[in-house]
């Protein structure tokens, strides 16, 4: 079978299930919402109406949970027994339900990824047993949409992507130097203003060049709050991140008092139309502590996720060196003036922690001097490397590993003049394949899971992201739900070349692996 990820274990028998305009569905309490996902998946290829049906009888696909749910399929897992007279898809969760239902549609022909009719297939289902539980909790995809804004319509596609390959967080990019996505009803300026740039880079960092165009867009609240519904409808938890107090260029050239003061004549600013890190970040005063408590209000309203992303990354202090208020700040607190992000990152954790939510991090955050403790419901994304990752956990802190050498997708795929331009690192398929996210040192229980990372200064379009993520999150998918037993780099090529044929009916952008060196 060519499932991608491996399943826990797969036995085959012999003959096929049929699918039929006969076929029923049979939903049992709390399989609703899987029942519909299928139906959902399934219609515009096949047809097919796989009518309710109260009592499985004949030919019946069945979807329940299990009557003595146990440790054994735990939050989703799932056991899926296909024969020739039935399919019986158990799980002890809905969630469960809704992974199994994307093995379901892999065991089919691959036509039946498309999304529109097709004529003369059988549409049936091998005979299989297949048991499956994921080995890591967090199996993630980040989107940068805050460097190039990505249309709705892409963000509800990539969702589908994700649940297709049983990844269950979108990590959604919000806001950076370059553009501001969110709307903020009590900061309108955020999206007049800061959602907009008046040129962006056409080139490498060092080459300097523009393009003179102005970029720019935002979504709406209706927009993302549909976006989570649908999300969740597959089982995948949308995480946003709003960059504090760096990465802020946009919000300060909406409000220019957020950055510690007025803006002076001399020294304007505006929405970054240039890479890299800038020194534009959050004054340390009541203004903006009470600007950022302000727009985590409304993202907590927006987004349900136990989970809430500050980014805290790549923070130059140099104007709070230069800020008389910065500098009593520190002094009052009794830490170095660069302490303050520390300490900075310790009031919003204290703020989120407070409202039942729990504050996510780079690791960026845990070398900055702070005046407290993070709490210990912080969360460490660890993009710097294992020592990172190591700290976190002596910490106490759970950890998602997100190191930039091996789960980075907007670097490049191979060496060569052919490839597109992008991060100088390369990070093939095969490294990908190759990481192993509990590191030495580490336990199962200290890492939370792994996810990709997909920034977009070199990938200004839908299609040019999908030509980043895919195949490598495929890959790094296997790593985050298979058995680390069941990897074997050949085995998964072999398995990926059809699933490509299924990537190939969405009409996915992939990296060819003929274009493999």
């Amino acid at each position: 079978m060519n499932l991608i990820p491996a399943p826990t274990s797969l036995h085959r028998r012999t003959g096929a299930f049929p699918l039929t305009p006969a076929t029923s569905l049979t939903a049992g309490d709390g399989a609703q919402e899987a029942a519909a996902l299928l139906r959902d998946l399934l219609r515009p290829a096949t047809g097919l109406p796989l009518a309710p049906a109260g009592v499985a009888r004949g030919n019946a696909v069945v979807l329940a949970l299990s009557a003595e749910p146990g440790a054994r399929l735990g939050a989703e897992g799932y056991r899926l027994d296909v024969t020739t007279e039935q399919v019986l898809l158990v799980a002890d969760t809905p969630t469960g339900l809704l992974r199994g239902v994307q093995t379901l549609r892999q065991l089919l022909p691959p036509e039946a990824w498309s999304d529109h009719p097709v004529r003369d297939v059988r549409w049936e289902l091998p005979c299989v047993v297949v048991e499956d539980v994921p080995r890591l909790r967090w199996r993630g995809a980040h989107l940068d949409v805050a460097r190039w804004w990505m249309p709705t319509a892409f963000l509800f596609r990539y969702v589908d992507l994700l649940a297709a390959h049983k990844l269950n967080v979108l990590h959604l990019h919000l806001t950076d130097d370059q553009g501001w996505r969110l709307p903020v009803d009590r900061y309108p300026l955020l999206t007049e203003v800061g959602a907009w740039r008046s040129r962006s880079m056409a080139g490498a960092l060092a080459e300097e060049r523009y393009d003179d165009t102005p970029h720019g867009g935002h979504y709406t609240r209706r927009e993302l709050c549909d976006l989570v519904a649908y999300a969740a409808r597959r089982g995948v938890t949308v995480l946003p991140e709003i960059d504090m107090p760096g990465h802020t260029q946009a919000a300060v050239a909406a409000y220019p008092e957020l950055g510690g003061g007025p803006a002076r004549p001399h020294d304007p600013v505006g929405v970054s139309s240039r890479w890299g890190v800038h020194d534009r970040i959050l004054g340390v005063d009541d203004v903006a502590l009470t600007f950022c408590h302000d727009v985590l209000e409304e993202v907590l309203d927006i987004f349900p996720s136990r989970h809430i992303h500050i980014g805290g990354d790549e923070v130059p202090t140099a104007r709070w060196h230069t800020s008389p208020t910065a500098r009593d700040k520190a002094r009052d607190l009794g830490i170095p003036v660069d302490g303050l992000h520390g300490w900075f990152t310790g009031e919003l954790d204290a703020w989120l922690h407070a409202r039942g939510r729990r504050m996510v991090g780079w690791d960026d955050v845990l070398v900055a001097g702070r005046a407290a403790p993070l709490s210990g419901g912080a969360t460490i994304m660890s993009w710097l490397g294992p020592d990172g990752a190591a700290a976190a956990a002596a910490a106490g802190h759970e950890v998602i590993m997100t190191p930039y050498d091996r789960t980075y997708f907007d670097y490049g795929q191979a060496e060569g003049p052919d490839e597109p331009l992008s991060m100088g690192h390369v990070t093939t398929l095969e490294q990908v394949y190759g990481y192993e996210p509990v590191a030495e040192g580490l336990s199962g229980d200290q890492v939370l899971g792994t996810q990709g990372q997909v920034w977009t200064e070199y990938l200004p379009t839908p299609k040019q992201v999908e030509y980043a993520a895919f195949p490598r999150l495929c890959a790094l998918a296997e790593v985050a739900w298979s058995p680390v037993s069941r990897r074997d780099y050949g085995d998964f090529l072999q398995r990926l070349h059809p699933h490509l044929a299924r990537l190939d009916r969405m009409g996915v952008n992939y990296r060819r692996l003929d274009a493999t060196p």
